[in-house]
Formats: C-alpha cells, structure tokens, sequence
C-alpha cells in the first residue's frame, strides 16, 4: 500500500502544470493559447521569456527528480526508484491539474535521470547541448539527444563505466520508450523541420 501511495504521489508531482500556473499566476496568460499550445519549457521560453523559462525548466527537472528520490526518502528498497520517475512523467504528459494536456517529457524524463545518476544526467545534458549546437532546434535536439541516450544505456556501462557502472535493462526500456513518446509528441515539430520552418534559437551553427 505504501508503494501505491508513493506512486500516486509521484504522479501528483509530475502533475504540477508548472509553464500553466507559471504563466498565470504572474503574467496573466495561458501559454497553452499561445505559440505552439505546449505547456511546458520551450514554449514557456518563447510566451514568457528566459526567467519563466528558466524557472519552469527548473521545476519540470526538479519534479521528476523529486519523484525518483521517493522510495529513498521514505526508505523503500524493494523497488526500483525509476517506477516512480516513470509515473511523475505520466504526471507530466498527462497532468490530472491542467486536463491531461501537458508537456512533451524532456525536461522531467531528465529530473529522473539527476535522482538514478548525477553523472549520467550531465552526460545527457552535454549530449542535448551539442546537438542544440549543431541544429539550433530544441524540438530535432531533443529527439536526437533522446536515441542517444537510450543507446548510451546499453554501451556506456562496457565502454565507460565511469559515467554509468552497469546496465540496468529497465532504464534502457524507460529511455526507449520515453524517446518513442517524444517522437509522438513533436509529430508537428517534424513536419515544420521537412518544411523548413521549424523555430530556432539565436545561436549554434545552423541559425537563421
């Protein structure tokens, strides 16, 4: 009962419309009306500017790294932490307080990655960094970044241990699946980068 609890809670954080109440508590607007109707970091950056932006990120990576750190907080070692980073993602994508319309799960995917592995989390952020860098697009950085990671599960354990010591079959399923969801939520995203006109942020080598 006590995992059902925690689980629940789990979903609860990730619940947390955090670009939605952000946006409305002190700006006034729904950023779900506005650029691409997402609610989560980038169009938050885009509605509200870079210190809502940055704020929101932060509560989007602290959710889903909070959530992780659960059966750790409350001393549960019969189970693995990533179930409750997978339901604060759940939370996120679909989140009960903003009528399970929510984000695209990048930013709490990454909160998850923080509580499992602080190496592995800014391994992937320098992963994402240098993709951003290349392609100037969050939505193509993000969907690169993401089959990087999910093949980085599975090598890096062989090919450096420092970063990630073993493999742990569940995290390569939840960075599979993560990528797969991520890929179904930017489907207009990919439709505007084939029509070239994705957005783009003002630097790295393809700006425009």
């Amino acid at each position: 009962m006590k995992i059902v609890i925690l689980l629940a809670v789990a979903y609860l954080l990730g619940s947390i419309p955090s670009g939605v109440w952000i946006g409305k508590l002190f700006y006034g607007k729904d950023i779900r009306q506005f650029g691409s109707g997402n609610s989560g970091t980038t169009n938050t950056f885009r509605v509200l500017g870079k210190p809502a932006g940055i704020v929101v990120l932060l509560m989007d990576i602290l959710k889903g790294t909070l959530a992780t750190l659960l059966p750790t907080l409350f001393h549960l070692d019969n189970v693995n932490p990533l179930w409750f980073g997978v339901f604060a993602i759940l939370g996120h994508t679909f989140p009960v307080f903003a009528g399970f319309k929510g984000g695209k799960a990048v930013a709490t995917s990454a909160g998850m990655l923080l509580a499992y592995s602080p190496l592995f989390f800014l391994y992937s952020v320098v992963l994402f960094l240098v993709c951003l860098f290349i392609t100037s697009m969050v939505s193509l950085s993000s969907m690169i970044a993401a089959v990087l990671v999910t093949l980085s599960t599975i090598i890096l354990p062989y090919v450096w241990p420092a970063i990630l010591p073993e493999h742990n079959w569940l995290l390569t399923l939840i960075a599979a699946g993560v990528t797969i969801f991520i890929f179904i939520r930017h489907r207009e995203n990919i439709k505007r980068i084939k029509a070239g006109t994705e957005n783009r942020v003002p630097f790295g080598l393809n700006q425009k």
